[in-house]
């Protein structure tokens, strides 16, 4: 029989309530008791001794994309980059450090033309000068648009007669139909399936990479975000190799993948290191990058511009109607207040058409960036829950300003009114597009604080203990995991996190220096700093 094992000595953030208990007692994966260490001693068969360090229940990533992630194993990094000539350089130090084989791929990831003086994404003519005989492709950090040098181009079969796909672009050299390596949105996601991919060794190996990135910022519970066929089969074959140490759960594309959701419907329920827990789709784009479908235009930007749709209304409704068919969880990708009108109208529309509740299938709204204020009760109506990424407060805060104002960016991820309107918000950090770094996120929901020190949308903040149950007990609701995780309680999973000090002790300004000592999955420790 497993051992009772008893954690005390230190703070324990239960997020059940406003207890304290003295001690956890585990046994195995899951909690015997919380409760006084004069109860709880006698029924342990060792102990660990907290030595004042805080534990709390392990932090629930509630969107982010895993095997992306992955994918930026052995990349060429450039978030760092805050210039075209940091670009360079970055892609010159990898170039000759790793010198390519005949025909090999160069990936890079994580720039952002936001940083750069004036703002502009490279182009091919400058990826063609520092590699002009391989393929380069390059990723913006948002994800949804990327730069490609000729090479590339030509591997893709990208030339000027391909036309724009439905919801991107392709850019042009001004005043023709050349491309120009620019790629936005469907023009550069839809990529994905057309690059080479490592074998499987070398997919497992970075999947357990990634895995331990997100260990390492507290979180067991991890995301991906938008599952295709040869995504699922990477994650179902490590799962039966028993290669996975975290709980990992796919969201199916809904859009081109159904298929895989039919065909592997034992996943939706299951209870090990791997579940499907519904389907995904993408409405908009990105507002950094301008895409993000809004009612209201871009500043700088024609009067009619206002980024654009990925789907027609009747598209949305048939993607919710198979959702409400099938009882399957809808995530959807809202940016934009046009997106998330879309989203809602769309939902309100099939509910009356059907009369089934759209609440049974638990829908989320992945980012809910510029959600507007008379939108938030209709949320709440359809049992929606809000997933923000509010760390774009610090990383992009500055960009929003610019792009839509002080007023509209002063309400990106409007989480106090989503509290005061009933709803149990989540937060997320849609990695890879940043680090899966909660306490920075916690730090950020708090203060609010963009890059350049501006404090934007001061009535949006929130307390600590709230952003908490973000990242915790909302996100476990989220999953619909409420009775197996988010909080430490018995019969739960023991899946905890230790940081060296209590976030509710501690001086707001200071959240993001706290640091991650331990997360522990099921009872064993799978990372320690």
């Amino acid at each position: 029989m497993e051992q009772k094992i008893l954690y005390h000595g230190g703070d324990i953030l239960t997020m059940e309530d406003t207890s304290f208990p003295e001690g956890v007692l585990i046994q195995g994966e899951r909690i015997l008791a919380t409760g006084a260490l004069s109860q709880l001693a006698p029924l342990a068969d060792c102990r660990v001794d907290l030595k004042g360090k805080t534990l709390l229940p392990a932090f629930i990533d509630s969107h982010s994309h895993i095997t992306s992630l992955a994918q930026t194993v052995g990349l060429i990094h450039l978030a760092d980059a805050d210039s075209l000539e940091a670009v360079a350089q970055e892609i010159q130090k990898h170039l000759a450090a790793f010198p390519p084989a005949d025909g090999e791929w160069i990936m890079g990831f994580g720039y952002d033309h936001n940083r750069f003086s004036p703002p502009r994404h490279p182009t091919k003519e400058l990826l063609d000068k520092l590699c002009p005989h391989h393929p380069l492709l390059i990723s913006h950090a948002s994800g949804h648009m990327g730069v490609a040098n000729s090479a590339a181009l030509n591997a893709l079969g990208i030339t000027e007669q391909t036309p724009d796909p439905e919801g991107g672009k392709i850019g042009r050299q001004p005043g023709s139909k050349v491309p120009n390596g620019y790629l936005e949105e469907t023009a550069f996601t839809m990529l994905g399936s057309r690059l080479p991919q490592p074998d499987f060794p070398q997919l497992a190996r970075q999947i357990q990479a990634a895995e331990k990135t997100y260990f390492r910022y507290g979180i067991t519970t991890i995301q991906d975000g938008l599952t295709r066929k040869a995504e699922w089969q990477l994650l179902q074959k490590m799962d039966q190799a028993g290669a996975l140490t975290g709980d990992v759960v796919a969201y199916i594309n809904l859009v081109d993948s159904q298929q895989v959701l039919e065909e592997n419907r034992e996943y939706l329920h299951a209870r090990g290191h791997l579940r499907i827990g519904g389907y995904k789709i993408f409405l908009d784009g990105s507002p950094q990058g301008r895409t993000a479908w809004m009612t209201q235009p871009y500043l700088g930007e024609p009067a009619d511009y206002t980024g654009y749709p990925v789907f027609s209304d009747e598209q949305v409704k048939e993607y919710i109607r198979i959702s409400l068919r099938q009882q399957v969880q809808l995530l959807a990708h809202c940016n934009g207040d046009a997106a998330a009108e879309q989203f809602l109208r769309c939902c309100e529309e099939v509910q009356a058409e059907t009369g089934r509740s759209i609440a049974s299938i638990h829908p989320v709204m992945i980012h809910a960036q510029l959600l507007r204020r008379d939108q938030l009760p209709r949320l709440v109506s359809l049992g929606m829950t809000p997933s923000f990424f509010v760390a774009h407060v610090y990383h992009w805060g500055d960009v929003h300003i610019q792009n839509f104002g002080m007023e509209r960016a002063s309400f990106i991820s409007p989480v106090r009114s989503a509290l005061k309107a009933g709803l149990a918000p989540t937060f997320h950090q849609d990695t890879p597009v940043i680090p899966p770094d909660m306490m920075e996120t916690l730090w950020c929901a708090v203060n609010r604080i963009t890059r350049n020190g501006v404090l934007l949308g001061a009535e949006e903040r929130v307390t600590i203990l709230e952003a908490l149950k973000a990242i915790t007990v909302n996100a476990a609701r989220q999953y619909c995991l409420e009775n197996d995780k988010g909080s430490i309680a018995p019969g739960k999973k023991a899946d905890f996190v230790l940081l060296d000090r209590n976030p509710l002790q501690c001086p707001a300004s200071e959240l993001k220096n706290i640091c991650v000592l331990s997360t522990i999955r099921e009872g064993s420790v799978v990372y320690e700093a």
